[in-house]
């Protein structure tokens, strides 16, 4: 009897990782959906909140905050109307969507505890990720790789996501930001 109990701890044990492996994987792509359904499809939150929270689809796990770290924030430019929303995927990682109801724009940061290098990678290489972005080009600069992808819904919103180039990198600051934009006539 005492085996099979052990067997279960090792079990719960092991399965730890890979729990918080997916809940970090599902926080990071319901940050992606908040950016996507918040630009391209403002009516989800014109008239309350509520629809744009359930199309993201991360439940009490995300929620509005007043204010966040200087390096939450997007670059000065999209600083206009912003609302933070934060994601707690872990009790030591997770992310911030960062909105605004003037520009037609969504940032995203990523970090903590948990190395979130193969997660973004994870996401990246997700079916579900790849029907709806395109890869534009890929940019490496020092321990970094930065991805320019675009919607193939609406091609002239586009993102870019840096992330760690390997796993065990910048794990004492941001692992992962991301920044999309709709270019607005041309």
């Amino acid at each position: 009897m005492s085996m099979r109990i052990a067997l279960v701890a090792v079990a719960m044990v092991t399965a730890a990782p890979l729990s918080a492996h997916s809940e970090l994987e599902e926080g990071f792509a319901g940050a992606l959906r908040g950016c996507e359904e918040w630009v391209l499809n403002p009516a989800s939150w014109a008239e309350g909140l509520d629809p744009f929270v359930s199309a993201v689809g991360l439940g009490d796990k995300m929620g509005l905050v007043e204010t966040v770290n200087a390096a939450a924030l997007p670059p000065r430019e999209m600083r206009a109307a912003n609302h933070y929303w934060r994601i707690n995927s872990t009790a030591d990682a997770g992310y911030i969507l960062v909105v605004s109801d003037q520009l037609p724009m969504c940032h995203i940061t990523g970090g903590g505890g948990s190395d979130l290098q193969p997660v973004v990678q994870a996401v990246l290489a997700s079916n579900d990720f790849q029907l709806r972005w395109e890869k534009v080009k890929d940019n490496s600069t020092g321990e970094m790789l930065t991805t320019e992808y675009r919607s193939r819904e609406e091609p002239a919103f586009s993102v870019f996501i840096s992330r760690a180039k390997e796993p065990g990198q910048r794990l004492d600051r941001v692992q992962v930001l991301a920044t999309a934009t709709y270019e607005i006539g041309n």
